[in-house]
């Protein structure tokens, strides 16, 4: 489920990009979807300010991203689906719902709202990266979810103070990690007698298993792209894995 085009003002390129890569490898068949409502408003992302008096549909510059092959929200129905996803952006707070304006008070599209209950109805995983798990924090009451750290730690995890606001929303925030490097004594050495650096770094996603939702920190953390790449696979690997494929 995209929000646009453009981390200010729709879905994070990069992470709805890393989303269909790691769909594609797990071996999924993939339908894209979008609302189709206006943009809360555009952004000139070369100045990252407002553009003034321009306007945008939602459905509309999420088709770049989908490369044409896309359908209103209002389409998309569990029946014909295992599981869904939600990269994060702005637009996330912006165009699917009003967390970037209200916070806790925010209000979700009725159509998101829809198929994030729908979806938890039946028992089917959900996804979301980024600022995307705020959704279900409003939505799914009591759900488990991550957002990365809850605070910022010179800068490295700027909007720290979402985390807060989740726990408003009535979720349980977990503190996670983009990737975990191991540290030069780690155990696993001696106990295997392996270099260090032959082993694999590991990406954090938060698996919550009563609700089947999964999350994963991506952009919320400044960090280098393949970390937040190999993160937001994480989290695609274990919606796949709710799903039994």
């Amino acid at each position: 489920v995209l929000s646009g085009c453009g981390v200010y003002d729709g879905t994070e390129i990069h992470e709805a990009s890393a989303v269909l890569v790691h769909l594609s490898r797990g071996g999924a068949e993939v339908h894209m979807y979008a609302p189709d409502v206006p943009q809360m408003h555009v952004i000139d992302h070369s100045k990252g300010q407002p553009a003034e008096a321009e306007s945008r549909n939602v459905l509309v510059e999420s088709a770049r991203i989908a490369r044409g092959k896309i359908a209103s929200l209002a389409k998309l129905t569990t029946a014909d689906h295992d599981a869904v996803i939600f990269p994060g952006g702005f637009g996330a707070a912006k165009n699917l719902s009003t967390f970037a304006v209200d916070g806790k008070d925010c209000k979700v599209n009725k159509e998101v709202e829809r198929v994030l209950k729908d979806f938890h109805k039946a028992g089917k995983p959900i996804g979301l990266c980024c600022i995307s798990p705020v959704l279900a924090a409003k939505v799914l009451s009591g759900a488990e979810v991550t957002v990365g750290h809850e605070e910022e730690e010179g800068g490295k995890w700027p909007y720290a103070g979402t985390a807060g606001a989740i726990k408003e929303l009535g979720a349980k925030h977990c503190v996670k990690e983009v990737t975990i490097s191991f540290p030069d004594d780690f155990h696993v050495e001696r106990q295997h007698k392996m270099p260090v650096c032959s082993l694999t770094p590991f990406y954090e996603a938060h698996v919550d298993t009563k609700n089947k939702v999964v999350t994963t920190p991506a952009f919320m953390c400044e960090t280098e792209l393949h970390k937040i790449f190999d993160g937001i696979g994480a989290m695609v690997k274990n919606v796949l894995k709710l799903a039994g494929k």
